[in-house]
């Protein structure tokens, strides 16, 4: 769509002047231990309340795991490492013989658990790599990601090392608990040491996994419980306030971690200035969130946020938008923009207006990056922002990363200064400010639940198939298409009636889509597969055994009794909205 009269005095009063002194101060500034995290909120708060802009900062305790220093001891040699986030600390070391498995390169940085991914056709089932790995130190391509490590300590390992691809070693974390543990979520805290090292250092390390040698891993991590602070703006709408789009990102950082992500709170601060300015013109509201505890606690800042706002949340947040890693230095694309199936229209469409010659694509999003809203139920887009094209990024020799606009600086010491660019900064504040006024100021909520009924469809025809026979799915398809039906419906709806049908919907079917916990749990951080009550269908004709095949068809029987239930309620939403 085009950019309307209202949406373009917004873009005009963009401007670097504030964002680009902030990215120079994060510049200089470690975002990383408790209290460095809140003198960087002190300097958020102090900022935008002498624009004149009103920050509530809440002061949660949340649970973090600082990585302070690693090593790894083989043949007298001390290697240099880091240890994740959540690794065990072991300060005394542990010790025990090396062994190498052999990672898929396209999964280097895979939130994925499922074997063929992660090692393509290297190991031929979970009894063989248990065989390897029992009692041992593993040592293999890759991040010490959270998916990995809970798969290394389910088979037996002892420790795990990270050989990441370059010269550079990459912070990182590796538990799937997303945010402050509950009771239910402590059995799943890595009971390993785990560490990434360079290539250089990682290949010896293999080959001497390979000749039969041993290592000594130690690792020393600060944990606990620790105040920080959480700055909020509220931007008020003129014509329904209590309902808000939600603009977000995390402020801690890896060391000064410029292009992840100062240049996000940046954009962040030039927003919240920009529609505060402006909000006499805004229908809805605008809520803007900085979030600690991103790395070291796996989300902790955003997962406190939607446990303590839980309600408020699901009664009115329309929509949540993931700020990270735009501006950085060669980012001009969009080919890796993700979103829901739902709001993809939005996203490729703010970006096309802004950039009209970007490249565009949009994809599924994984289980990472803050989006810590799925269980609630929001339609959900953006999450790394502008990316280096892929064409300049292999001409560069540039190794895959998550972040950083594809900048290899990713995670590490390097990512300062020089990998901010003032003009791509200007774009992509203008795409996140387009993004909110279009959820914001919409007439009619923008999300294409037809368009999520599509998706649906074809997953369940990839499981069908892929189950060859064993599994029937023709309910769920079923359902779905009556699903379709009753949205094509749902536009002679009186608008007051439609717009909350939409809202109520999102409810429904954002967590049949992406979670397996409850609504108002947070799944574990590794990605599930889409519509994963029903996705064991496609695992059933590797499952020789009888006995696992019959206990499958039992889950995937109460699977689909989930989803048939959710998309019976969300065409109740749909009729009761007709009238």
């Amino acid at each position: 769509m085009a950019i309307t009269a209202t949406e373009q005095r917004f873009l005009d009063d963009v401007s670097l002047d504030m964002p680009w002194a902030l990215v120079e101060t994060f510049a200089t500034m470690h975002r990383w231990r408790p209290e460095q995290v809140n003198a960087a909120a002190d300097v958020i708060a102090g900022r935008l309340r002498a624009a004149g802009i009103p920050v509530d900062v809440h002061a949660p305790e949340i649970y973090l795991s600082i990585p302070l220093s690693a090593s790894v001891t083989a043949d007298n040699v001390a290697y240099r490492a880091k240890p994740p986030s959540s690794s065990l600390p072991a300060p005394d070391g542990v010790t025990g013989k090396l062994v190498s498995l052999k990672a898929n390169p396209k999964a280097l940085r895979s939130y994925n658990r499922d074997i063929k991914t992660l090692f393509g056709g290297s190991i031929a089932s979970v009894e063989e790599v248990k065989r390897i790995v029992g009692g041992n130190i593993v040592v293999m391509q890759g991040f010490g990601n959270p998916a990995l490590t809970s798969l290394i300590e389910e088979w037996g390992g002892v420790g795990l090392i990270a050989v990441n691809p370059g010269i550079d070693i990459h912070w990182g974390t590796c538990t799937t608990i997303w945010g402050s543990p509950d009771l239910q979520d402590m059995a799943r805290k890595p009971k390993i040491p785990v560490i990434a090292v360079n290539n250089p250092d990682g290949q010896k390390l293999i080959a001497l996994a390979q000749s039969g040698g041993a290592c000594t891993i130690r690792t020393d991590l600060l944990e606990g419980w620790f105040v920080q602070k959480v700055p909020v703006v509220t931007i008020p709408g003129t014509e329904e306030p209590e309902k808000y789009a939600l603009v977000h990102g995390h402020y801690d950082s890896w060391e000064v971690g410029v292009g992840d992500n100062a240049t996000g709170d940046a954009t962040m601060m030039e927003l919240a200035r920009v529609l505060w300015k402006n909000r006499a013109s805004l229908k809805r509201s605008v809520k803007i969130a900085w979030w600690p505890g991103h790395s070291t606690g796996r989300y902790a800042g955003s997962t406190w946020f939607t446990d303590a706002f839980a309600q408020d949340l699901d009664e009115n947040c329309l929509a949540q938008i993931n700020c990270d890693s735009p501006g950085c230095r060669w980012a001009t694309s969009y080919h890796e923009t993700r979103a829901f199936t739902e709001s993809a229209h939005i996203a490729s469409g703010v970006i096309r207006d802004i950039v009209p010659d970007a490249v565009i694509k949009t994809m599924r999003p994984p289980q990472a990056g803050d989006y810590s809203f799925n269980n609630i139920g929001l339609p959900s887009f953006f999450m790394l922002s502008s990316t280096m094209p892929e064409a300049l990024r292999h001409e560069k020799g540039y190794y895959d990363v998550s972040g950083c606009g594809a900048n290899i600086a990713w995670h590490t010491e390097n990512d300062t200064l020089e990998i901010a660019d003032r003009d791509n900064l200007l774009t992509d504040m203008k795409i996140y400010l387009l993004s909110a006024l279009r959820v914001a100021n919409a007439e009619v909520l923008p999300f294409d639940w037809s368009a999520t009924a599509d998706e649906f469809l074809e997953t369940i025809d990839t499981y069908q198939a892929a189950a060859k026979g064993l599994a029937d799915l023709t309910p769920s398809r079923a359902a779905v298409l009556g699903l379709k039906a009753a949205l094509a419906t749902l536009e002679q709806a009186p608008l007051p009636a439609r717009n909350a049908a939409l809202h109520e919907l999102a409810r429904i079917l954002v967590p049949i889509n992406y979670t397996q916990q409850p609504r108002f749990r947070h799944d574990p951080a590794y990605t599930v597969q889409p519509l994963p009550t029903l996705a064991v269908a496609a695992d059933l004709p590797d499952m020789t055994d009888p006995h696992l095949r019959r206990v499958a068809l039992v889950e995937l029987m109460r699977g689909q009794n989930r989803f048939l239930a959710a998309i019976a309620a969300a065409r109740r939403v749909i009729a009761i909205a007709g009238g």
